[in-house]
């Protein structure tokens, strides 16, 4: 490492260091005595979502200081003794909702221990979670801060693929990757598919028959998830101009789309029937013929879609050789 690159890395490490004397005089921290902290716990103030909507419009969303304040709130015990305890899906703003997704990131990224807080009191969990779904799918635009929501809300998914062990998060991901995904295939994919495994079209009728029709809508959607998150992203892709301006948000999406479906090829538990869908939707061509893969914007997303295409092909090759 050159001096230059040591003392370019010494400067963001000041940046995010946050001191005793910051947190004292911070206005986050006489929130946080105010309405959560647990050493003040007797003398909270009732609950107010407005607080919530303040913070996350003024703190969170703000990507001038995000890290740092981020960082302040996670210190301070937000997530867990605010955010969650007080969430209801029938009252959740979608400002309440990113803030625990945010919170939920920024835990990941110190490496500390995440879904406690969430099993302690997991019965708003697949509200939450589905809450977080609809998110996803919500019409794209193109402003710097819907592009960072949405990416963080990639983030969190994939935290919840690869935390498949905990059962909070399995209950919730294996619904969007199971068999059943496979109705979103086109009949005679779908057909050539179950011919091929025999046992998988045994285990295909038994499903179609413990369907209730009055949960039809909402298994078709779940089943149908994936597949439109894929559309939507190559929809996003497709924005992106082979020459002049780059939104740097919807490139920073992009490859973070891409690592979360790494992620789901990777896994046992999530790959096995994601990775016809993935096929059935010609996304990896789409990835090599796009604009951003020939953009110089576009080097880590062509490095991240080489990995994707490995993945993908070892996979389907590794499938047939099983059957």
């Amino acid at each position: 490492m050159t001096k230059k690159d040591q003392s370019g890395s010494q400067e963001k490490a000041k940046a995010t260091t946050i001191t005793v004397a910051q947190i004292n005089a911070d206005r986050i921290n006489s929130l946080a005595n105010e309405y959560w902290a647990p050493h003040t716990a007797s003398e909270h103030a009732a609950y107010n979502p407005d607080i919530i909507e303040d913070i996350y419009f003024k703190e969170i969303r703000d990507p001038k200081h995000t890290i740092r304040r981020i960082m302040m709130l996670e210190f301070s015990q937000y997530l867990e003794n605010y955010l969650w305890p007080n969430y209801k899906r029938s009252t959740a703003s979608h400002a309440h909702m990113m803030s625990i997704v945010f919170m939920l990131n920024e835990k990941f990224r110190e490496r500390v221990s995440v879904w406690q807080c969430f099993e302690e009191n997991s019965t708003e969990f697949p509200a939450f979670f589905q809450q977080c779904l609809e998110a996803c799918l919500s019409p794209a635009k193109f402003t710097s801060t819907y592009m960072r929501e949405q990416t963080s809300l990639l983030l969190f998914l994939n935290h919840c693929f690869n935390s498949m062990e905990v059962e909070l998060c399995r209950e919730q991901a294996k619904r969007l990757v199971s068999l059943t995904m496979w109705s979103c295939l086109q009949p005679r994919r779908r057909e050539q598919e179950l011919r091929a495994i025999p046992e998988w079209r045994k285990f295909w009728k038994k499903l179609q028959k413990r369907d209730k029709p009055e949960m039809k809508d909402k298994l078709e959607w779940e089943r149908h998830f994936l597949q439109k998150l894929m559309i939507k992203f190559m929809g996003i892709l497709d924005t992106v101009p082979i020459e002049g301006d780059v939104n740097e948000d919807v490139v920073r999406y992009c490859e973070r789309f891409l690592e979360l479906l790494i992620d789901l090829e990777a896994l046992l538990p999530t790959r096995r029937f994601f990775n016809t869908v993935l096929d059935d939707c010609h996304l990896v061509v789409r990835c090599h013929l796009s604009n951003l893969a020939k953009r110089e914007e576009g080097k880590l997303f062509t490095q991240v879609s080489k990995s994707f295409s490995f993945y993908s092909i070892i996979y389907t090759k590794s499938l047939q050789n099983t059957f």
